[in-house]
């Protein structure tokens, strides 16, 4: 049996010293230096085993490749060098192995980390290599996400010997999430939506290959979602290939609510979408043999230390049955 802690967003855990957003090394340093000062972080990091990987704001919101959020505010040339001191303090304070050293604005993320023959994780890097966010562009098969290497990594991996389990464990949304009710559609421009031809051929290319008991682990969107992953998202009638586990933050966006205004325009927009919460919390996963069980686990109050933590909800995944069902 085999316990997996997922939070995508583990840096987030009390307001900032300094003005502003960091720039330079020390800067970014001084940053993570005083995350580091968390006693119940460091608790954390001593009880379990990390595998760690970025997505945006270790760097900068939004950015994409060599395009910060906002050209008009950063050049190239500027974005470049915070992304090489941002990238040379999260190797520092991260527990990354030595093949992750930073080469300037370039670290090696992506990889595989084996649990004997019951549980594959893929760490996959959706910010270094992806096109600029161009929500007019989002159908464009050109476009990419991965990358080209990273791609083909990912595809050989999958295709080839795997454990039982296969988990990627990624950044953005991943499954369809159409924010406007009725014919018309809207996506989140920081998704896997964005990038519509790599997402479905990832998708497809799970189902062609028989990929054993695909779960795909998510962050980004400060909220708790279950997924099925549709071979078809226009088609709630058609199978589901994988399940994706969307995880909350730990204390990013405060308190958080149970559920928002619109949940259930979301929920009845997107069928596939089984839940959403948006407590700050953590997914436990408990993964054997014949079962992937997720706890969603969750605080009242992150601004009350004693709040205590209680089990939301619990989903089951059955070996060979793609789709997470209530427990």
């Amino acid at each position: 049996m085999s316990r997996v802690y997922f939070d995508p967003d583990p840096t987030d855990l009390c307001p900032h010293e300094g003005a502003g957003e960091p720039a330079t090394l020390d800067e970014y340093r001084n940053r993570h230096a005083q995350y580091r000062s968390d006693e119940d972080l460091q608790a954390c990091h001593a009880a379990f085993p990390w595998l760690v990987v970025l997505d945006d704001h270790e760097i900068a919101n939004g950015w994409a490749d060599d395009i910060p959020h906002d050209p008009k505010v950063l050049t190239t040339a500027a974005f470049r060098a915070k992304r090489a001191a941002a990238l040379r303090a999260y190797y520092e304070h991260m527990p990354l192995r030595r093949s992750s050293l930073p080469r300037g604005v370039d670290i090696q993320l992506h990889r595989r980390a084996t649990f004997g023959d019951l549980l594959d994780v893929h760490l996959l890097d959706t910010r270094q290599y992806r096109s600029d966010q161009n929500q007019q562009r989002r159908l464009d098969p050109s476009r990419t996400i991965l990358g080209d290497q990273q791609e083909r990594w990912l595809l050989t991996n999958l295709a080839g010997p795997t454990a039982r389990w296969n988990a990627l464990a990624q950044q953005v949304f991943f499954s369809q999430l159409d924010l406007d009710s009725g014919p018309a559609q809207r996506f989140n421009n920081d998704s896997w939506d964005n990038y519509v031809a790599e997402r479905d051929a990832l998708r497809d290319h799970i189902a062609a290959v028989g990929v054993p008991n695909p779960v795909i682990l998510t962050g980004d969107v400060h909220a708790t979602y279950v997924c099925d992953v549709k071979a078809d998202f226009a088609d709630p009638r058609s199978a589901t290939v994988a399940t994706e586990l969307v995880g909350t933050s730990i204390s990013s966006f405060g308190d958080g609510a149970d559920t928002v205004p619109g949940d259930q325009s979301q929920l009845a927009e997107n069928p596939h979408i089984r839940f959403i919460n948006r407590r700050r919390g953590y997914l436990r996963h408990i993964v054997t043999p014949e079962t992937w069980i997720t706890d969603i686990r969750v605080v009242d109050h992150v601004t009350k230390p004693a709040s205590p933590i209680t089990t939301r909800a619990s989903f089951a995944i059955e070996h060979r049955h793609p789709g997470a069902v209530p427990t």
